[in-house]
């Protein structure tokens, strides 16, 4: 609610159900004025305070954003506030088109080196299959809701928070601030369940299929108390012949996403058993190959996580121009 963009008078389209059309009056606003308004934290503050999300129902009825006031300069003043955060939002189209072509690369960097069609330099030789079930031992979670957590006990991993992650990994030590907190003692909790490092946390159910494969590697070789929740299927391993930084990446191959998706069951909801991971077939290099090809990721990771950082920061400049702008604070003209 409360979501605005502006139609291009070029571009021919009808107005959904749920909607609300704005048509300026060019005399006394400009367009794109109009459009940094509505997006503007003020604006959307006192629409979100009148629609009353956090309520059962959040409903923004046109009288209500009628009745909306805005800062209104001349319309000199609102064209040149408007190619002011034009250029800004140029920039964060270029940080997010740049972004979307390394993340791409990352990807088909991984079709390539973790399949084995494209070997680096100095290796060769077939590679093993191996299924999940000769690699890992499985085991589940100990169930706690998310009413239970909070900032108080030993760190406690939530299905959630994995589908939500945008990572393949979870690092205890730098995120123990963020990580939910679970109030009980150790010894109610089976050793199968708390997490060291290396293991891999999988989700057993997903309303996606996308989603099956969701999965973070643990980072803690301080061994902090981490515990895995509720949904969860915990891999430990039984052998030595994945090394860990190699876990991060190996999972996430279309072929290995499309056996989970082939061994998940159900219709709104898909889940997939600890016996049906145990069946996916995981192509496996040498030890030395597997850290040569986690380092080239691992460096592409680097330059993602940099561009990400320049496009947060591109946006809350952003933002403070819109503070500055849309309120008279500074002035262009």
């Amino acid at each position: 609610m409360g979501q605005v963009c502006m139609i291009p008078r070029s571009l021919r389209c009808c107005l959904g159900q749920r909607m609300v059309l704005l048509r300026p009056n060019r005399q006394k606003v400009a367009p794109r004025y109009l459009l940094y308004a509505l997006q503007s934290s003020t604006v959307q503050n006192v629409i979100r305070i009148q629609g009353g999300i956090g309520s059962t129902v959040s409903n923004l009825r046109i009288p209500t954003l009628a009745a909306l006031e805005i800062p209104l300069p001349s319309l000199g003043e609102q064209e040149a506030i408007s190619d002011a955060l034009s250029d800004a939002d140029a920039l964060i189209e270029f940080q997010e088109q740049l972004l979307a072509k390394k993340r791409q690369l990352k990807q088909g960097g991984m079709q390539e080196l973790l399949t084995g069609k494209k070997r680096l330099p100095g290796f060769n030789g077939e590679w093993e299959t191996k299924s999940l079930g000769e690699l890992f031992n499985f085991s589940g979670g100990f169930t706690a809701s998310r009413d239970q957590l909070s900032s108080d006990g030993h760190c406690y991993l939530h299905y959630g928070d994995i589908h939500l992650s945008t990572k393949s990994y979870v690092d205890v030590r730098s995120e123990l601030h963020e990580l939910p907190k679970l109030n009980v003692p150790l010894k109610r909790v089976s050793s199968v369940s708390m997490l060291h490092d290396g293991d891999i946390v999988f989700v057993d159910a997903s309303e996606d299929d996308e989603g099956t494969s969701k999965h973070l590697v643990v980072i803690n070789p301080e061994g902090i108390p981490f515990i895995s929740g509720l949904h969860t299927i915990v891999a430990k391993s039984k052998t030595n012949e994945l090394v860990n930084p190699y876990r991060r990446y190996c999972f996430q191959t279309r072929a290995v996403k499309s056996q989970f998706r082939f061994f998940s069951v159900g219709t709104k909801v898909s889940g997939i058993s600890k016996t049906n991971i145990g069946k996916i077939m995981l192509p496996v290099p040498t030890r030395g190959e597997q850290t040569a090809i986690a380092a080239i990721l691992a460096d592409m990771d680097t330059e993602i996580t940099a561009l990400e950082a320049k496009l947060a920061k591109a946006r809350a400049i952003k933002q403070g121009m819109m503070q500055e702008l849309l309120t008279g604070r500074i002035r262009l003209v």
